[in-house]
């Protein structure tokens, strides 16, 4: 079995390059686009689907099922609090020294109101746990902060400095259950074409 991690299609705040957190956003025509030209490796044909409550997430995941779609919160993205809606350049430019601070605590790093890093690794860690013990593949729609705590969960990353893996568009992270624990092999392409074919990079977490 694996889990098949995907991070929904393009929204305007994407596009906009505005942090989204909770915020509701929808998908964007382009990110309709974007996602009805994926196609999801053969493996995963009879999957479950599972997303996000949030609707960019529901509606990606929506435009690649049959319908038949559960929600779960374990998968919402990280709480941006008083910073939603803002863009890296604003923030840097009006907070300064204050939010350089911020960044450099890594898993630990929390926006006013928000929550951190850590403690989205910690809810979706305690999913993966539940799931790939239940022997199914199953396609999880997210976004992109939950993805990067399962890469510093697996990598043993702190999310401080450059991360050990790039993560691209359009592109589903398998994680599954082996002898050694958890392993994941990121970037697998979703689309067919030669410009946007990525190297697996395959990774593994020890079981605790």
């Amino acid at each position: 079995m694996s889990i098949a991690l995907l991070r929904h299609g393009r929204t305007p705040w994407n596009e906009a390059g505005r942090m989204q957190g909770r915020a509701d956003v929808g998908l964007s025509d382009a990110g309709r686009e974007q996602v009805r030209g994926w196609n999801l490796p053969p493996r995963l044909r009879g999957a479950r689907f599972v997303s996000s409550p949030l609707a960019r997430a529901r509606e990606t995941a929506a435009l690649l099922s049959d319908g038949r779609l559960q929600t779960d919160d374990a998968l919402i993205e990280m709480d941006w609090g008083a910073w939603e809606g803002e863009t890296l350049a604003a923030l840097r430019e009006r907070e300064g020294e204050a939010f350089a601070r911020e960044s450099a605590r890594g898993l630990d790093f929390r926006p006013p109101g928000g929550e951190s890093p850590r403690d989205v690794q910690r809810r979706i860690a305690a999913w993966l746990d539940a799931n790939v013990a239940l022997r199914e593949d199953i396609v999880a729609v997210t976004h992109q902060g939950v993805v990067r705590t399962v890469v510093a969960l697996i990598t043993g990353w702190d999310m401080i400095g450059k991360p050990p893996v790039r993560l691209h568009d359009d592109v589903a992270h398998f994680v599954e259950l082996d002898g050694a624990g958890l392993r994941a092999t990121w970037n697998i392409p979703l689309v067919d074409a030669p410009l946007r074919r990525r190297n697996a990079v395959a990774a593994t977490r020890s079981q605790q």
